[in-house]
């Protein structure tokens, strides 16, 4: 009776109004005063849609994480009527069900992303030398803009030397770049030194603020240049880090003239300690004992160190033979022909290993901390000759190419050379790769260093004795950068 005298018609229990929740949130005219309006009715169904609402969030907030990822992802609002609220962190639903932002990643992709980050442990490739991932160039390019200095557009053109005004290169540096990328000045031991005497006169230009700060501001985008040139050798970054180790170590109430000439005093005392009397020690010392009467020594391309044990071998009066193994496409080993035979050493030039030798003496670029030897690329392939021949193959190199780094093969880390060295050949017939660009199945790769194992190598000659290839990490532990 109370229905029909509000004057409003009577409901149905069970029975949904347009617009009206379900059951379980049904509001009902019984529920409202006789003199309850549409307007009010209306209001307490949208109080209490925002009630269910409050509910749900509540509900989802204290589900677990790990319920979640088993259950997978579930619309999670409460049903008003015949539509879906959702919780405001969820989103909405993808067409076809699926919810997620984007597909998940199978067990073999993360597979592989965990086995490169192991590589880049394991090999300690720095990934701002890897030339082949778009994102790091992008990276070293907005790296070289913020320190104003000049980038290859690509890989084997002109560096490119405009500046402005306030370029922070030197002008000793930007020479020695172009002579590292021209290939005038090469081997480890002639560009650290001739890096190290150009940074004796960036030293003796900075300008008279707190030189531990300024001047190692000022170094920074010079390496940037040089490595732009040309990437550096493991003897240079040593150097570098000894550098600048000696500048964090400069008092900053020192006196400008006295911190420079200590600085400079420094490095003079690096490359005579470190380059030219470990290179004395390791001649006269230990490598002229393992030549005798009659030996034929093998040696391939060029390197410093051995062409100095040769000769100071013949000015002891060792009588010996020299067999200079050369390869495509740099011929390094012309030049080292060209100085023993000035030296009157008897030499025979071969671009193939035929003639039975006794020894073999190698140069190095880098001795890595697991005992393989970084060289130029070919070595790997004399000594593993040499070793199939049981000949002894002898390693020269100064301690501080030693590397605490990792490497078991020439790919994971090298320096890339330009692809057209090799495709001039001295013969009538016209060259096959002269149009390889065009060939889109054809790459050609040029490589400047190889890896040798270890098992090939007989022992290392060092300043500090004849030690085997696997004793790097002693030496690297025995010295210690702030006792050098």
């Amino acid at each position: 009776m109370a229905d029909a005298q509000s004057g409003d018609p009577p409901e149905k229990k069970g029975e949904n109004q347009p617009g009206r929740p379900p059951s379980g949130n049904t509001v009902s005219s019984r529920n409202q005063p006789n003199k309850a309006t549409k307007g009010q009715q209306q209001g307490k169904e949208e109080s209490n849609k925002k009630v269910a609402k409050n509910k749900t969030n509540r509900n989802q907030k204290q589900q677990k994480l790990p319920q979640q990822q088993e259950a997978g992802p579930q619309a999670s609002g409460s049903k008003l009527g015949d539509k879906q609220v959702s919780s405001k962190d969820e989103k909405p639903s993808l067409p076809g069900g699926d919810s997620s932002e984007q597909p998940q990643k199978t067990k073999a992709e993360l597979k592989a992303e965990r086995r490169a980050v192991q590589l880049l442990i394991v090999f300690g490739v720095a990934q701002d030398i890897q030339a082949d991932d778009e994102k790091v160039q992008k990276k070293i390019a907005k790296k070289l803009a913020r320190q104003q200095v000049p980038q290859r557009t690509t890989p084997q053109k002109k560096v490119g030397l405009g500046g402005t005004g306030n370029n922070p290169i030197h002008p000793a540096i930007i020479t020695l770049g172009v002579q590292y990328a021209k290939g005038i000045i090469c081997g480890s031991n002639a560009r650290c030194v001739a890096l190290l005497l150009a940074f004796k006169k960036i030293i003796a230009l900075t300008p008279q603020k707190e030189l531990c700060r300024d001047l190692d501001a000022k170094i920074k985008p010079n390496i940037s240049f040089l490595t732009q040139c040309r990437p550096l050798s493991v003897s240079m970054g040593n150097a570098i880090k000894y550098l600048k180790l000696q500048i964090t170590h400069t008092p900053p109430d020192m006196a400008e003239d006295q911190a420079k000439r200590n600085l400079s005093q420094c490095i003079d005392k690096f490359i005579q300690e470190r380059i030219v009397l470990a290179g004395v020690a390791i001649s006269e010392t230990y490598a002229r004992t393992k030549i005798n009467d009659g030996d034929v020594i093998l040696t391939y391309a060029c390197s410093s160190l051995v062409l100095k044990i040769l000769k100071d071998a013949y000015n002891a009066g060792k009588k010996f033979r020299v067999v200079v193994v050369d390869s495509r496409p740099k011929f390094e080993g012309r030049e080292c022909l060209r100085r023993l035979v000035k030296h009157g050493i008897r030499c025979s030039y071969v671009l193939i290993m035929c003639y039975l030798v006794s020894k073999v003496f190698l140069g190095a670029h880098a001795l890595l901390a697991n005992g393989y030897v970084k060289s130029r690329v070919g070595s790997s392939m004399v000594a593993m000759m040499a070793q199939a021949s049981n000949v002894p193959v002898l390693v020269c190199c100064e301690t501080y190419k030693f590397c605490d780094k990792v490497q078991t093969d020439s790919f994971v880390s090298n320096e890339l050379s330009d692809p057209d060295d090799l495709v001039p050949l001295a013969r009538e017939s016209p060259d096959v790769l002269s149009d390889w660009r065009d060939v889109n199945s054809l790459h050609l790769l040029n490589l400047v260093y190889d890896v040798t194992p270890p098992h090939f190598v007989s022992m290392v000659i060092t300043e500090v004795g004849m030690i085997p290839c696997t004793s790097v990490p002693v030496v690297l532990r025995v010295q210690n950068p702030e006792q050098q």
